[in-house]
Order: structure tokens, then sequence, then C-alpha cells
């Protein structure tokens, strides 16, 4: 029942469902996809332990003939009984509840739903939890078994929160948060099932719109499905279900995560097919995506493993990717010429032939950059490309032949082993990775500036990681199944992977991290490092691990960046990195996140380290780069 992109994927929640077909064929004429419809009668309470009717004879649901299997999988979505109350303190209704929840549940899997829809009351639901992820690890096909979405309010209804407000002072201020807070009822639920993915949010709309705070931080959960209850809705002129302008700007919000809408409540209007039309129009008018979104698209929370290019050969098609930035290499160009015309005064540009070496030179976007870059300039200038990948000196070797001639001197070679015929007046490079540092720009960069002159210009001139707290769970989900049976249990939390952040939470905004500068004149050139930062966070949060990001200085005022504030419009050469934490760290409002990070180094290798130690000491992860390293 995923979201198509033509039209929204929305459901009809009904309350009680006399017959099966006929509702079916009402909310399908209607123009809804699914129904959402109690597994058992919403007043059939079962007695399994005490009472009169614990042996009645009969069948205690519908029968599963009713429907197809293929209309049961595909259109059905089983709500769990709402008078279970599993964590109740009486032991005879905690009892009943368990087995009134395993006999739902098991009704469930025999017909097929793909989804069963459970409401939570309140965050008292640890036992509910437990009972509902038991079933399903306990399942012999876990692949196969059903989706369970939790509807959970956004916000917590006025009359509940009151309760726990007017309470007597002597009450604690946690047990307030956590009741007036349902975000904390969802917490605990999908912590005790172990962030498991097949538990998801149904996030029900709330008549009060919650802080952008709080918003942003339900974007960064599993959310599978979005209710709304059809109270919510304000009629127009010509009386046809609108919803105010805040909570249409929260569907902006939820639509970008590709969630199916359920509508909830008695029709209001003159026809239940209006709600369906009105979400449909709202995910038709969402804003056409930006350039490094249709660029991202299919790549959203994918987790790829950092690239490597010092110690591997890239491929023709990555080159060909990372060429089509409509950014990057406008901006690099734009660096060279500054630097051209201050390093030729127009009284010597008749005179004076500039040297200018790209250092790792790829397919040659940098050398047509720099050639463009000149004649802008009205300088003479003569490039050498320097690439020790033999695969792409192939294609530098025919541009040279065909276009580039006398212009341009391709050396095959790392340019840590080059010796030059001259040294250069403009040191050109592409080396940064999503980290700044990571694809080993430094260490490069310092063996090259040998080549450069006293007075020489280094573009990039200077870069500078970030560091942001994350909590994603479907991001820790992803990372969990990267386990390798070959390799240890600990490896897939210890490396850090590249990835297009999307269903995620930012707990804080990055702080700056390493900063390298080129050329490096120190004394003695060490790019080890070493830094701790201290994040305040605002509210309760799950910490899944850290975003990484990085801004560069190419020349003057000339930037490109990643960090999210900063971001160059429209460029997508590189996507955020992810640090994940073995364990997730629970953090409560107006606590001290302090994160450790290391950037060590041997002769053959570069790795990060890095551990928390506020709120909460943790251990240090990829000690001696142990699971991960960047080989040199």
């Amino acid at each position: 029942m995923a979201a198509s992109r033509q039209h929204v994927s929305c459901g009809l929640d009904l309350h009680c469902v006399t017959d099966i077909s006929n509702c079916l064929s009402f909310a399908s004429n209607s123009g809804y996809q699914f129904i959402t419809a109690p597994i058992v009668h919403p007043r059939f309470q079962r007695e399994f332990i005490l009472g009169k009717s614990k042996n009645r004879p009969g069948a205690f649901t519908r029968s599963d003939l009713l429907l197809t299997s293929q209309d049961w999988s595909s259109l059905i979505v089983g709500k769990l009984s709402t008078w279970l109350n599993l964590d109740s303190p009486i032991t005879h209704i905690r009892k009943n509840s368990e087995q009134a929840l395993q006999q739902e549940l098991g009704y469930a899997a025999h017909l097929g739903l793909s989804a069963v829809l459970v409401s939570l009351k309140s965050g008292n639901c640890i036992n509910l939890a437990r009972c509902i992820h038991s079933r399903i690890l306990a399942s012999e096909s876990y692949q196969g078994m059903f989706q369970v979405w939790v509807e959970v309010p956004m916000q917590a209804a006025e009359d509940l929160s009151e309760v726990y407000i007017n309470q007597p002072e002597s009450t604690e201020d946690s047990t307030v948060a956590k009741q007036i807070d349902t975000w904390d009822w969802w917490n605990t639920f999908r912590s005790v099932c172990n962030t498991d993915k097949k538990f998801g949010l149904a996030l029900e709309l709330s008549p009060d719109i919650p802080s952008e705070d709080i918003i942003n931080r339900w974007m960064g959960e599993p959310i599978r499905c979005i209710t709304v209850p059809t109270s919510l809705f304000l009629t127009n002129k010509k009386g046809y279900p609108v919803l105010s302008r805040a909570h249409q700007q929260v569907f902006q919000n939820v639509f970008k995560l590709g969630v199916q809408v359920l509508i909830k409540g008695v029709n209001r209007h003159e026809s239940i097919r209006y709600y369906q039309q009105y979400m449909d129009h709202l995910w038709m008018s969402q804003p056409n995506d930006d350039t490094l979104a249709q660029f991202a698209r299919g790549y959203e929370d994918y987790l790829q493993v950092p690239l490597q290019p010092l110690m591997d050969n890239l491929e023709s098609c990555t080159y060909e990717i990372f060429e089509k930035d409509p950014v990057k290499y406008t901006e690099y160009q734009r660096a060279m010429y500054e630097a051209i015309l201050d390093k030729v005064p127009s009284t010597e540009k008749d005179s004076r032939v500039l040297v200018l070496m790209v250092v790792g030179a790829g397919r040659g976007p940098l050398v047509r950059a720099a050639l463009a870059a000149a004649k802008k300039a009205e300088r003479d200038i003569k490039v050498f490309a320097v690439e020790k990948n033999p695969n792409a000196v192939v294609t530098l070797q025919n541009l040279q032949d065909e276009m580039w001639g006398s212009k341009v001197t391709v050396v095959s070679s790392d340019m840590r082993d080059w010796n030059p015929p001259e040294k250069a007046d403009i040191l050109v490079s592409e080396l940064l990775g999503s980290f700044g540092d990571n694809e080993l720009s430094p260490e490069c960069l310092d063996g090259a500036q040998k080549f450069l002159k006293d007075d020489g210009i280094s573009i990039p001139e200077s870069y500078t990681s970030h560091l942001a707290p994350l909590q994603s769970p479907k991001l820790y989900g992803e990372v969990v199944q990267m386990k390798d049976r070959e390799k240890p249990h600990i490896t897939c939390f210890e490396m850090p992977y590249v990835v297009r952040l999307h269903n995620r939470t930012e707990l804080a905004s990055p702080q700056p991290l390493f900063s390298f500068h080129h050329p490096n004149r120190d004394e003695v050139i060490n790019n080890t490092r070493y830094k701790n930062l201290t994040f305040h966070i605002e509210n309760n949060y799950v910490l899944h691990g850290f975003a990484g990001y990085f801004d560069t200085v190419l020349y003057k005022n000339i930037k490109l960046s990643i960090v999210p504030e900063t971001h160059s419009p429209g460029m997508f050469s590189w996507f955020p990195v992810f640090f994940p934490l073995k364990e997730p760290i629970q953090l409560k409002a107006g606590c001290q996140l302090q994160v450790h990070f290391w950037r060590c180094a041997n002769r053959k290798n570069v790795w990060y380290e890095w551990c928390v130690t506020k709120p909460v000491i943790g251990p240090i992860h990829n000690p001696n780069g142990r699971s991960y390293t960047i080989g040199l």
C-alpha cells in the first residue's frame, strides 16, 4: 500500500463493520484505496480467565471467506480492540487482554493482513509492546509478517493535559511531561520493541499544531500513515472540507516522507468522497523538487560506504555522476578566474605564462574549468593534469589529442610520487569527501604542495568538517541490517556511511569540528585531530548517531558547503556522512550532550574514533581503526 507518485494513498477508518464487502465497495467508490476495520467486533470483550462467556461456542469474528486473500492483504488494515489493557495492575484483566491480543494477532496473520493498527492511550504500554513484539518475532516467517501501525496523537488532548497540569505541586515534573508529551508514549513503545522495522507510526493530527521543534521531531520517526479526524476540517464557501493553513503546512512536511493518509470520524460534509479528494489535492499541490532532491530521488536514507579514491580506482559511471553537478565546477571556475587575475596583473598578461596544476584530474572537468577561466581572464596558462587512475588517464589523453593540445600536459602518476619539471603558481584539487578530509585531501595536498611556488595559491585553501546529533530510527535500522556474518557484530556500527539524510531529526545545529589549510606551512605537519563538542538538547530525543558535513573556502570569498544552514543551492556532489552509535541514547530536555571525536593515523591508514560522555558515558567506537580505516 505504498503511496503512488501520482495520487495520494488514502484510507477510510471504520469503527464498526457489519458487512465488510459492502464497506469495501463503498470506500472504493468514494476514492479510498484501503480501509481500517476492527479484527473483532468492538463490543465483543471475550473472557478467557473468568466470566460466564468463557466457554461460549461459535466464531469470535467474521469468516476469512468473505474476501479473497488478495483483498485481505491489500485492502484491509486490521484494528486491535480498544478495550485491551495489557498493562492493567489487575491480574485477571491483564491476562485476559493478553490472550485476546494473541487471538487477534493470530487471526490477522491467518488473513495475511499487511498491517495491524494499535492505538496508544498513554505511555503505560510496556507489556503491550512486549507482547506484540514477541508475537511478531515468534512468527516462522518474520519477513512476511504484517507491519504494526502504532497510532499516537501528535499532541495530547487538552483535557488530558489539564488533568496532569492541575495535579498537586508535589507531582514530579517528569511524570507530568511524560503524560503530556505523546512522543514519549511512542518512544516507550518502540524502545521496548528494540526499534524493530516492523513497527511504524500512525500519527494522528491534533487540533492544535505543536511547535516547529516538536513537528520536526515527529518528522524523524518512521511515519507510515497520518490520521486526520474529520472534526479538523473546516468548510469553505462552496461547502467543501478544507484544512487550516497550519495543518496544510504539516502535510507539506509529511508528504515528503511518502506517507499514506487515513480519514477518521463521522462524515461532516455532503460526501465522504470530498475528504479523499481534498487530500489528493494537497498531495498534487506539493512544490516541485529542487535540483538536489531530484538528483537524490531513490537514494534517501540509503547507506553507502564512503569512496576511497586513493586506494581504489573510480569507475566511469562514478565520474559521470559527479561531473553533472551544476554548481561545483562553476564555483571552481570562478575561484580559478579570481586567482589567475591576482597572480597575473594586466601589465604582465602578454609576457607571462601561468602554471596551473590539477592534481587528481579525473576525466578532466577541472582542466576544462581552468582553460575556461584563463580564456575569460585573457591570460595564458599551462596546465598539468595529474591523475593516478590509468583508466581516467585514457580519457585525459584523448581530450589532449582532440581538444586541448599543447596547453595541457597529462601526467599518469600518483601526485605524491611525481617529480614536476617546474613549480606551479596555482594548485587545484577536488579531493574533498563528504566529511571534508575523509578522502585524505590533507595527506594528498601536503604531499603535493612541494609542486607549489612559495607564493603559490591552493584551491581549495581550507575546509572544515561539521557535526550534528541525529535521531533516526530509519538509519539505525539500516545500519543493523548491514551486519556481515563474516565480521564481528560491532563492525557495522563503527564506520561512517555516506547517505542522503531524509527521515531524520537533527537534535541541535551543526558545530565545526576539524579544519585544514593549504598550503600547510607548519614546521611539523600532523593531520591527526581531537576535539569534543557540547550540544544543548531542547526536547526529549533518542540519539542514534551523528551527521557529518563540511564546507570549504575555494579562494577568498568563494565557498562550497553541504552544511544545511549554508548549503550551496543546487549542488549535489556530496551527501552527508552518518556516524552511528552501537546503542541509542535516551536524551532528556535540557540535558547536555558531549561527544568526543578523533582523527587518527599511522603510516598505512587514517581512521576516526568517537564516543559520547554526556549525559552518559559510552564506549569508544572504532578503537585503533579495528572496523574501518581509510587506506593511504
